[in-house]
């Protein structure tokens, strides 16, 4: 569609029951915010709500939320700029995907529309219609699985807060639509305008969509039994001093080869593997929120040099500490 003039460019954030709320209400607010906030001759932004039929929507959210009166899908008019599909309970998501004519829509509104968009859950939608086949894709940490199970086609990226694979955006959990709509006003608009927003929405931090959504030990403490979960809890919650294979086994009372085995099969993945995730997590966390010397951090962190540390930067994020520090630390954005 033609960027030309100052029409406004309109964004559908489209709805069905069974929506989660946060899912439709934190993207509208940055189109609604960033509008207040416009450099002189950029095109505002008109947000509109709508759902497969029209009418009123009953979300998710405890107390049966409703949203008014929406605009049915045929009544949206034809220069969309941004199609936003927002994420819901799993009734909602099936019974949109399988009983209304929404995929039908969207494949028929795709090619003229700049850009098409997921919330959290809302990734199943794009997914059913094959609009991201071939694609790097993320969702909800905890559906990430079944994504990729229910469409192998897609390239699923669990551990991405949004992911952009243009024309086709997804972001993770609900509010992760927020950090990824804010990239898309800064696509249009510049950082200026996106961090003015953020300001005014009183977030921390705008974060970038390769910031992690959660930290590794969370999905695999789901996952393992309680002997070996408070073993998981206690290397995160200190993952200095020796937390070799014999130590951590002798921890457990097992023999290191059963502990090993036991490991795995319970995480999907080795000691050693897990107990460097862990000190990741604690490094980039202080690196986010403290100024202490990176060699401080490392030690804290429980690498055994500096060295160490930028190395499993390299591996893991491609980025060294003082690059992810000046990213995501207190200071960044400001």
């Amino acid at each position: 569609m033609s960027d030309s003039g100052l029409l406004p460019r309109r964004i559908a954030v489209i709805g069905y029951d069974g929506v989660q709320a946060l899912d439709i209400v934190g993207p509208m607010e940055v189109f609604a915010m960033a509008n207040f906030h416009l450099p002189e001759g950029t095109r505002p932004y008109e947000v509109l709500l709508a759902s497969p039929a029209g009418g009123a929507l009953k979300s998710s959210s405890a107390g049966g939320l409703v949203f008014g009166e929406t605009i049915g899908l045929e009544q949206l008019p034809a220069d969309l700029d941004t199609i936003i599909v927002a994420g819901g309970s799993e009734d909602g998501l099936r019974q949109v995907i399988f009983q209304t004519g929404l995929l039908t829509w969207l494949q028929s509104r795709v090619k003229p529309t700049r850009r098409l968009a997921s919330v959290c859950t809302g990734a199943f939608i794009l997914a059913a219609g094959g609009f991201l086949d071939g694609r790097r894709a993320t969702t909800h940490w905890n559906s990430c699985s079944l994504l990729k199970e229910l469409r192998p086609q897609i390239d699923v990226e669990p551990d991405a807060i949004f992911v952009a694979a243009p024309p086709v955006f997804t972001s993770a959990g609900i509010t992760a639509g927020i950090d990824l709509c804010l990239a898309l006003v800064e696509a249009d608009c510049g950082p200026k305008t996106a961090l003015a927003v953020a300001r005014q929405m009183v977030l921390f931090m705008r974060r970038p969509g390769g910031q992690s959504q959660f930290s590794t030990g969370l999905a695999l403490q789901a996952k393992a039994t309680p002997r070996l979960r408070q073993l998981l809890s206690e290397i995160i919650d200190d993952p200095t001093g020796d937390l070799s294979g014999s130590a951590l086994a002798s921890r457990v009372g097992m023999t290191e080869r059963t502990f090993s085995r036991s490991f795995r099969k319970e995480t999907g993945t080795t000691p050693a593997q897990f107990v460097e995730a862990a000190r990741l997590d604690r490094a980039k966390a202080l690196l986010e929120n403290s100024d202490w010397p990176l060699a401080r951090i490392a030690e804290r962190s429980g690498f055994s040099s500096l060295d160490t540390l930028h190395r499993a930067f390299l591996k893991h994020l491609a980025v060294t500490p003082g690059f992810y520090r000046a990213r995501f630390g207190v200071g960044a954005g400001v």
